[in-house]
């Protein structure tokens, strides 16, 4: 059997979906990944991958450019036979589909990772290109196996008339390798609570930010700092000299983007994440399985990892204020940080290991070829 697995960067077919590549191909699967080229693309070959490089638009509309990137997608598909496709990212999921049903393709499997940018936001010509957007959604989902992260969004594309429940799937997030990411005791230090993500407006590095800068005028020690780079390929990227400023003010530090996650969090005392919305986010996994009390928003994908009061926090999103009580809480409590990283370890183990995560995504897959 051969799967094709397409997102828009190499980057996230890595950091996301190697480790499920290497469950299939320990069921004898051959798997193929493709995305636009770049730095991460030689580490998937490295692992023993073939990637296809596929070059496209991430924010581009141009009915013709879009369309002959659909003729292009099924240029691919034609030429690589493959027995199952399987989309991420919201371009890849539409464009996707599109071309594997003109060659009808019979098992698709398509990932609902986040609604991202343009279900969040309320800019005018967002919410008309929104419209657009679900209409192409209702079209390429149809007859497709859909997986959601979190029962929040696959309620709301019921809710839209986007799938339908037979077709619909949730497997919680992408697993985690809890052998890898394990409780480490943090130093004997300044607290240090990090917000490790892409730097876009839309993780709530704004609230993070502002609520740093009041516990710091409150006298309060303590340390903060933002792990990852922006996104020029996202509308709500934060630009470089923004970052470069909060910098330079002194009340978070800005340590760009970090390889070794592992050791970034286990120089940490609190993980962060207030975000705006999530599919489920692979940083509040990592941070549970790594035994951190989290503070988060209660917001879908966020709220299935934590649970307020037992591992971590939960706060309203896009309030500095309400962030900044319940980071002070953990601040000022090394024994409620020490219980509550436990707590986290184990609902890691519980609910989000690789086995488990795995295990659902497979399912999905033999329920689409059964279906052909």
């Amino acid at each position: 059997m051969k799967a094709v697995l397409f997102a828009n960067t190499d980057w996230y077919l890595y950091n996301f979906r190697l480790a499920y590549a290497d469950f299939l191909r320990e069921q004898g699967w051959e798997v193929v990944f493709m995305s636009p080229d770049g730095e991460h693309a030689e580490k998937l070959k490295e692992a023993g991958y073939r990637h296809i490089p596929f070059e496209f638009s991430r924010k581009g509309i141009n009915p013709l450019q879009e369309t002959e990137t659909i003729r292009r997608i099924k240029e691919v598909y034609a030429e690589e036979q493959p027995d199952l496709v399987h989309h991420f990212t919201i371009k890849c999921v539409i464009y996707g589909s599109l071309a594997a049903k003109e060659l009808e393709c019979k098992s698709i499997v398509n990932s609902i990772t986040g609604l991202g940018y343009m279900f969040l936001s309320n800019k005018p010509h967002v919410l008309l290109i929104r419209e657009v957007v679900k209409k192409l959604y209702k079209r390429a989902l149809s007859g497709t196996e859909v997986i959601f992260e979190n029962p929040d969004d696959r309620a709301l594309f019921i809710e839209m008339g986007l799938v339908e429940e037979n077709n619909s799937n949730i497997v919680l997030g992408t697993g985690i390798d809890t052998d890898r990411f394990v409780p480490i005791d943090p130093p004997n230090s300044v607290p240090l609570t990090i917000l490790p993500a892409r730097m876009i407006w839309d993780k709530g590095v704004r609230e993070f930010v502002d609520a740093a800068c009041m516990i710091k005028e409150s006298g309060v020690e303590a340390r903060f700092a933002l792990v990852g780079n922006n996104d020029p390929g996202n509308p709500t990227s934060i630009s470089f000299d923004q970052l470069s400023q909060w910098q330079k003010e002194g009340n978070v530090e800005w340590w760009g983007w970090q390889d070794d996650i592992p050791t970034v969090i286990s120089m940490s005392h609190i993980v962060c994440l207030p975000s705006y919305r999530e599919g489920l986010p692979k940083i509040l996994i990592e941070a549970a399985s790594s035994g951190r009390p989290i503070v988060t928003t209660d917001v879908p994908g966020c709220r299935e990892v934590v649970t307020d009061g037992l591992n971590g926090c939960l706060v309203p999103a896009k309030n500095a204020s309400a962030l900044k009580d319940a980071l002070l809480k953990l601040i000022n409590d090394q024994e409620k940080r020490i219980e509550m990283g436990k707590a986290s370890r184990a609902i890691a183990e519980q609910k989000f290991s690789q086995h488990i995560v795995n295990d659902g995504i497979y399912s999905v897959y033999q329920k689409a070829i059964s279906l052909r």
